[in-house]
C-alpha cells in the first residue's frame, strides 16, 4: 500500500471519517480490519492536525439497560468492534472520539436505503428485534461535528434521540415511505451472522456534546431527500 506524501501545510483540522465497516467481513480478516481502522488512523493522526475520527456503539458489550455514556468501558465483542476501540486509541490526545449509531443517509449502502429496496420487491421481510439502538441520519451528525470543535479534546457520543430495535426501525420506514411490506420480527441467533452485535447499544451523552434531533425525525429528513 503506498501512502500519499504529507501535505505541505498542516490541515487546520481533520475529519477521519475512512473506516472498514464490514462487521462481519473483519471476522475473517481481522487484520485488514485493524490495517484501515487502526493504522490508517496512526498515519492521519501523525500529520499533527486536530481530528475528528469516527467511531461506534458497537465497541460496547450491550449488557446494559440504559444508555451508554462516554464514562462506560468499552467491552468489543467482535474484530470490527476491536479494530474501533484500538482506532480510538491511534487517534492520539489531539483529537474528538464521536461514537454514533446506526448511521443512515440518502446515498451509500445503508440500512434505509436496504430497507426500501426490500419493501418495494417483497411482501414480507426478516428483521432482528433484539437488538436495540439510536439510527442516526448522518447529515445530522454531520452537522453536529462542527459544533464539537467548541469543546475539549475527547470522547463524546454523537447519535439520534430515541432508540428501536432495527425491527421496529424497519416498520417505520415502511410506514413512512407508504410501503406495504410486513416486518416478520426475528432473533439474532436466527439471523446467524458470523460478528458478534451488542444487544442494547443507545448512546447518550454526560458531556456537552451536542444534542440530535429523534431518530423518526431523521428518518423523514432522509425520506424527503429520496423523493
Amino acid at each position: 500500500m503506498t501512502l500519499p506524501p504529507p501535505p505541505l501545510a498542516v490541515p487546520d483540522v481533520i475529519l477521519h471519517a475512512a473506516a472498514w465497516t464490514d462487521v462481519d467481513g473483519a471476522e475473517d480478516d481481522p487484520q485488514g480490519a485493524a490495517a484501515t481502522n487502526v493504522g490508517g488512523t496512526a498515519h492521519v493522526a501523525a500529520l499533527g492536525a486536530p481530528l475528528v475520527y469516527y467511531s461506534t456503539d458497537y465497541v460496547f458489550d450491550g449488557r446494559k439497560h440504559e444508555p451508554y455514556v462516554e464514562s462506560d468501558s468499552p467491552n468489543p465483542q467482535s474484530a470490527y468492534a476491536r479494530s474501533k476501540v484500538h482506532g480510538e486509541a491511534a487517534a492520539g490526545e489531539r483529537a474528538w472520539i464521536v461514537r454514533s449509531s446506526g448511521l443512515f443517509a440518502p446515498w451509500g449502502t445503508n440500512f434505509v436505503r436496504t430497507m426500501l429496496r426490500l419493501g418495494a420487491e417483497r411482501d414480507e421481510v426478516a428483521v432482528v428485534d433484539d437488538q436495540r439502538a439510536s439510527p442516526t441520519y448522518a447529515p445530522d451528525l454531520a452537522r453536529a461535528t462542527r459544533d464539537l470543535f467548541d469543546q475539549p479534546f475527547g470522547v463524546y457520543h454523537v447519535a439520534a434521540a430515541g432508540d428501536c430495535t432495527w425491527a421496529e426501525f424497519a416498520e417505520a420506514i415502511f410506514e413512512e415511505a407508504g410501503l406495504h411490506c410486513r416486518v416478520r420480527r426475528i432473533t439474532t441467533a436466527e439471523l446467524g451472522r458470523p460478528a458478534t452485535r451488542p444487544a442494547y447499544s443507545v448512546l447518550r451523552s454526560e458531556k456537552d456534546a451536542p444534542r440530535l434531533r429523534h431518530w423518526r425525525e431523521g428518518l423523514r429528513a432522509c425520506l424527503d431527500r429520496l423523493r
